[in-house]
């Protein structure tokens, strides 16, 4: 069964599960990479339940002012109350991440989760967090890139083949093409209008103790694998997890079943417009 819940439940299940293992791969990158301005504005996009933006917010002392969007506006009702509890004067604003309704040029630093995006809201997202930014302003972003989640790619291959979906396999090719290179954000990056352009990977691992277990996860369940599935139609859906347990199980043998993630972190400077 695919995902069904409601934002709510999107909500916490993003503040208890995401940010504390799946977005600390991330943030750690960040926290690392990312020197924060002593002074000014900062916008984090898809800041989600906001943990990680308002932990920077808390290290920058109190002199960054800082907003956060997202375009969940349940996950923006908890961030409320945790930045009460940090006394910490923060911004919430529900938007659109690809399409922000924010005035351009007036942020010191833009930060942008784009781990959990579609592929086709990427590029627009950038192209957004760079607009905003102000002249000489950093601008952070990070994502899944090529090679990450193979292991998933070729049990669903082989889940389709077995629930007699073969036609379907072009579902997966779409999926593996879809992750971008380090070569093709450090691009996008240049072509939104970010200079002094780099990028830094960490491989991370996910550990599944069975079948179960792995479609049982709410990063699995409730975010990566609605995504991944989309395309199916829901007749077909069910044929397909079933699948996709059994052949966890067959392949993992007494082991963990280890999804992988190649975690990328894209830094660069806004360009001074001429």
């Amino acid at each position: 069964m695919l995902s069904s819940k409601s934002p709510k439940e999107l909500a916490f299940l993003h503040d208890l599960y995401i940010d504390t293992d799946w977005g600390e791969r991330f943030a750690a990158l960040v926290d690392q990479c990312v020197a924060l301005p002593k002074t000014g504005r900062a916008l984090y996009v898809a800041a989600g339940a906001c943990g990680h933006a308002l932990a920077l917010q808390v290290r920058a002392g109190g002199k960054l002012g800082l907003v956060c969007v997202d375009e969940n506006i349940e996950c923006l009702e908890l961030a409320r109350a945790k930045a009460v509890v940090l006394h910490q004067v923060t911004e919430f604003q529900r938007e659109e991440p690809s399409a922000l309704s924010l005035a351009g040029d007036q942020f010191d630093l833009v930060l942008g989760d784009a781990s959990l995006r579609s592929a086709r809201g990427l590029r627009p997202m950038l192209a957004e967090m760079a607009r905003v930014a102000k002249a000489d302003a950093t601008v952070a972003w990070w994502l899944p890139t090529a090679g990450s989640f193979g292991e998933f790619f070729s049990i669903y291959w082989e889940a389709l083949v077995s629930a007699g979906l073969a036609d379907r396999g072009a579902e997966v090719e779409r999926l593996i093409t879809d992750l971008p290179t380090t070569s093709e954000v450090e691009n996008w990056a240049q072509q939104a209008g970010l200079r002094s352009v780099t990028s830094t990977t960490t491989v991370e691992e996910f550990d599944y103790e069975s079948g179960a277990h792995f479609l049982a996860s709410p990063l699995i369940a409730d975010f990566l694998i609605p995504k991944w599935l989309h395309p199916l139609p829901p007749s077909e859906t069910g044929r397909v997890v079933s699948e996709l347990a059994r052949i966890v199980d067959e392949e993992r043998h007494t082991a963990d079943f280890t999804l992988t993630l190649k975690a990328t972190l894209l830094v660069g400077k806004k360009r001074q417009m001429k």
